[in-house]
């Protein structure tokens, strides 16, 4: 990179919607003619982001489902172009009432396993993201918990070594449609979070996997010291930075949770609502417009 040329950005795919799963048509295209057309979130007005890489450091993904984008070689497409990968692949529990749209969990372990073969294991991040408590609709307690350990031996066997996760937030429309969906999420205490948090970091601790927060302030400030588990950026520039090269801007993202703990480097989101409705369908999802 030239001498006084501007360092380059990381363009985030998307936290918006999941366009691997549902839209790579529009994102395949939009590389081929070198720009992404993004409507503002909350203006609608419409601008130009350049999507090539000489103005992006790497392309940061988020996904439930990376089988579509396996299946195409869009790694091999978009590296053969130049540009850098790294995802963050959202593997939660089967459960057919929070997340009725993903497919099954055995298909996304093996699609896990896959990306990691072709990308390497530094370059994926598992999220188990949110931690969700709720009341069903005959009122008992249920989590989303059953299958952390399954998944947590799956991505070790895949070299994954981050898991990132939070637990989930109640914004006033999701809990609208969780309960227009026959359950009820729940907050539970801090202690009680405390404790959930430590017993999944035994597991990842065991597996050599370390656990990180977003946007946890407050579970961050009531965990004993030297618990090892620590706040996540999860658009990590330095680490982006070290797998890549270093002419990366580091500069943190202003417009993110910073109250709440996010760690992110400053990202460009390609993604739209308007453009991208989200169909995945999960209940917890606040970028989730399409089952108000």
């Amino acid at each position: 990179m030239a001498a006084g040329s501007p360092k380059r950005h990381v363009l985030s795919v998307s936290r918006r919607s999941d366009i691997p799963a549902h839209y790579l048509d529009w994102f395949m295209a939009s590389v081929a003619t070198g720009e992404a057309l993004v409507d503002h979130p909350y203006t609608r007005d419409t601008r130009s982001v350049p999507l090539t890489p000489e103005t992006v450091h790497t392309l940061v993904f988020w996904t439930k489902d990376i089988a579509p984008f396996l299946k195409r070689g869009c790694d091999r497409i978009l590296r053969d172009m130049g540009f850098h990968l790294y995802f963050n692949l959202t593997v939660n529990s089967a459960s057919p009432v929070l997340e009725p749209r993903v497919p099954p969990l055995g298909d996304r372990l093996e699609a896990m396993a896959e990306l990691c073969r072709r990308v390497g294991p530094r370059a994926v991040a598992w999220r188990f993201d949110p931690i969700c408590h709720y009341l069903d609709h005959d009122g008992h307690p249920r989590d989303n918990l059953h299958d952390f350990s399954r998944i947590a031996e799956a991505a070790r066997d895949a070299g994954i070594r981050r898991c990132i996760t939070s637990f989930a937030d109640l914004y006033p429309k999701v809990m609208r449609r969780c309960r227009a969906a026959g359950i009820e999420l729940t907050d539970p205490p801090i202690h009680e979070k405390v404790a959930v948090a430590l017993r999944l970091n035994r597991e990842l601790q065991a597996l050599d996997i370390d656990l990180f927060t977003c946007c946890e302030n407050a579970l961050q400030a009531a965990l004993p010291f030297g618990s090892g588990i620590t706040p996540s950026a999860c658009i990590p520039g330095p680490l982006l930075a070290g797998l890549y090269g270093g002419d990366l801007s580091l500069a943190r993202d202003q417009g993110q949770r910073k109250e709440a703990g996010c760690g992110c480097t400053k990202s460009r989101d390609i993604g739209s609502y308007t453009r991208h409705p989200c169909p995945t369908g999960c209940l917890y999802c606040y970028a989730n417009s399409t089952i108000e």
